[in-house]
């Protein structure tokens, strides 16, 4: 059983009940299972469950009340039945603590983001990256009575402003041409070996990394990136594309897979309005697409900042 739904159960089975000892706290909360852990995006498997794997949820609450009932809480939560469901206790590293629990909600998204408020300016957006927003909003909710914590969640969900959007897809782009379409090649005709296998890993993250720009979502921890492409609704055959750089050995025949892949995202800036150009060389497309930037300061931005 994946560990999300095992935590779903549990709660049902435990949590409710557990959370009913303390009536004063029934519109002070909020239970789920969402932060670090392959659990929380889906991803994990049964080489997964070796940590950080069993019956197990997450409650969090705003700094004033998690201050004055943490102890009391977590008491209660550690007794419940760690055994559930023929599923043993979960087995906590010590990377893994903290991560289920009582939980304070302004400390879970600032540990992760370094912010516990939605930005409000294009700065602020930018100051984050896509992993540790993937981790602040995987997972689920079971229930929030209070409603803080899903309207933080739903905001950082809300995904970036489009300017911003656009940049980060600019640079991705700068990225992708200059190491794939560019150095790789040309590494591998001076018998630089190393530097071309470089090149092409640059090529690979900074692909995936568009792919989620270009789908509005995310990109998690490099671990799940490309598998999680598999879910995403446009471009995920690029994730297919990816594999065929591990099945041929010949750079020739790797170039042909840049250049596909480089193809497929030429479409889409096309079919999302970004550029109007019909042309496979993607640093070609960077005047293009910075100019739907409508923010100055961010449109006078370098081509690989972002």
């Amino acid at each position: 059983m994946k560990g999300l739904e095992l935590s779903g159960k549990y709660y049902e089975a435990y949590g409710r009940e557990m959370l009913a000892q303390f009536p004063e706290l029934k519109d002070e909360f909020a239970a789920g299972l969402v932060g670090r852990g392959s659990e929380c995006f889906g991803f994990d498997d049964e080489i997964s469950r070796d940590h950080d794997y069993g019956p197990s949820f997450c409650v969090w609450l705003r700094k004033e009340v998690y201050d004055c009932y943490f102890h009391r809480l977590q008491a209660a939560y550690d007794a419940m039945p760690r055994e559930f469901m023929g599923v043993p206790g979960r087995n906590v590293e010590e990377t893994g603590r903290g991560r289920v629990g009582i939980l304070c909600i302004e400390d879970f998204y600032y540990g992760l983001l370094g912010t516990d408020q939605i930005p409000v300016s294009l700065t602020e957006w930018f100051s984050l990256c896509d992993e540790n927003l993937a981790t602040a909003t995987n997972g689920a909710v079971f229930e929030d009575r209070l409603g803080l914590f899903t309207r933080l969640r739903e905001g950082f969900l809300a995904y970036y402003p489009e300017d911003v959007r656009i940049k980060k897809i600019a640079a991705c782009m700068a990225k992708m041409s200059r190491a794939g379409q560019y150095n790789y090649m040309r590494a591998i005709m001076r018998n630089e070996r190393v530097a071309a296998e470089l090149f092409l890993h640059e090529f690979i993250r900074e692909s995936m990394s568009l792919v989620y720009l270009l789908n509005r979502r995310y990109a998690p921890f490099i671990k799940w990136m490309h598998k999680g492409m598999r879910d995403l609704p446009t471009c995920f055959e690029i994730g297919d594309m990816i594999n065929l750089f591990y099945q041929v050995e010949k750079p020739e025949e790797k170039l042909l897979i840049i250049e596909a892949v480089c193809n497929v995202i030429v479409q889409e800036l096309n079919a999302q309005g970004l550029s109007d150009l019909d042309d496979n060389f993607l640093q070609n497309h960077l005047a293009a697409v910075t100019e739907k930037i409508q923010d100055a300061g961010i449109k006078r931005m370098q081509f690989l900042e972002g």
